[in-house]
């Protein structure tokens, strides 16, 4: 066999073993604190067989190649491993961040505190902003050896449970907000301890009463000039590593788990003898295996262009929509009393109602669908700005 059949037997046997086989089960209807437990289990049980930072440096725990980060993460879809869901933000963007433009006393700092179950969540949308950074309000001040924070951040998922946050403040309230090369400039990059005096996180209950995104509150809040990622008003530039990291690799794991117990789900569900119903699934498996290609295509090969992740992102966020709401239309009346879904699973738990509810997660945060589309038109198709729009 070749390396690459070896680390895939190497995967499938490790998977037969370690995925609890009752998880779907266990962790439906469970509290915070039992979530918490199982998701920092979880994550330690993948650090401890190399799997859980593939795509870190070797030095920091990964060095895994990318051929066979593609294995693991088609094994672990296929044997329906829980997902990573708090660990998310700290093993890509946080580290990502870190990697990029953090100092080495910070990576030194924080790197094995995430391997070690650190968590982390994304200050980025505000109010009013969304998707728009250069729209940002919440400001910071020097004051000294401090940096003096206040504003409010929007859609932060996991807030409740984040030890640290990665921020995005205004610095410069008189630097141009939109011009050419200078897109968003004034904005600073800030890494923030979570127990700071003056942060009030407040969770968001959604239609079904979860309560996924937080807005967080910041009064004043002190953040050691240490903490600064990058250099002062250059936050802009800096976070665009951070967003990179919602593309590639992430991307390839979200898409073969979507392809994988999403499709089986649906296909479990599905009155198979009806011909539209079979036209459907017919061409959701089309789309997938389409996903699944530009995926592995972007993680092997690299962007071919600087809209590439834009695509990708556009095109898994909207399939995995209108896979979620077949599912509820298909599943009849039943699916709509389900109120509880595995809190450790994906977008694709079966659950289809919530489910459904669950995909908008994708459309609109991380750059909502109308963004991606703006930036495909304008940097892959070389189309101009609309008249009048800055």
């Amino acid at each position: 066999m070749s390396g690459r059949d070896d680390f895939r037997a190497e995967v499938r046997a490790w998977c037969r073993d370690h995925v609890p086989v009752d998880w779907r089960a266990a962790q439906t209807g469970v509290g915070d604190d039992e979530f918490v437990r199982f998701q920092k289990a979880w994550f330690a049980e993948l650090h401890s067989a190399g799997y859980a930072v593939p795509h870190w440096p070797a030095e920091w725990g990964g060095g895994m190649s990318v051929e066979n980060q593609v294995v693991l993460y088609q094994e672990l879809a296929a044997h329906d491993a829980p997902r990573l869901v708090l660990a998310f933000v700290g093993i890509h963007h946080a580290a990502s961040t870190l990697l990029a433009a953090g100092t080495d006393e910070q990576r030194r700092r924080h790197l094995p505190a995430i391997l070690d179950g650190q968590i982390w969540v994304q200050g980025f949308s505000e109010p009013e902003a969304g998707s728009d950074l250069a729209a940002l309000r919440t400001t910071a001040h020097r004051r000294g050896d401090e940096f003096i924070v206040t504003g409010q951040k929007l859609w932060a998922s996991g807030g409740m449970h984040a030890d640290w946050c990665l921020l995005l403040a205004r610095t410069d309230p008189d630097a141009p907000k939109r011009s050419g090369s200078r897109r968003s400039a004034g904005i600073s990059y800030f890494l923030l301890d979570m127990t700071t005096p003056g942060i009030d996180v407040r969770p968001i209950r959604n239609a079904v009463g979860d309560s996924h995104f937080c807005e967080i509150f910041l009064d004043e809040v002190a953040i050691p000039a240490e903490n600064l990622i990058g250099a002062e008003n250059a936050g802009w530039q800096v976070a665009q590593a951070t967003l990179g990291a919602e593309r590639g690799m992430t991307m390839l794991e979200l898409a073969e788990r979507l392809g994988n117990a999403g499709f089986r789900w649906l296909v479990d569900v599905a009155p198979l003898d009806d011909p539209i119903v079979a036209d459907r699934l017919a061409q959701f498996e089309t789309e997938l295996t389409g996903l699944r290609r530009m995926c592995r295509r972007l993680v092997e090969d690299g962007p071919s262009g600087p809209a590439d992740p834009s695509v990708v992102k556009l095109y898994y966020s909207e399939l995995l929509q209108r896979l979620t709401d077949f599912g509820a239309e298909i599943s009849g009346p039943a699916a709509h009393t389900v109120v509880t879904k595995p809190m450790s699973s994906g977008w694709e738990s079966g659950s289809w109602v919530l489910d459904f509810i669950g995909s908008w997660e994708w459309t609109i945060p991380g750059g909502a669908s109308e963004i991606q589309r703006t930036i495909i038109a304008e940097r892959g198709l070389g189309l101009p700005r609309e008249p009048g729009v800055a």
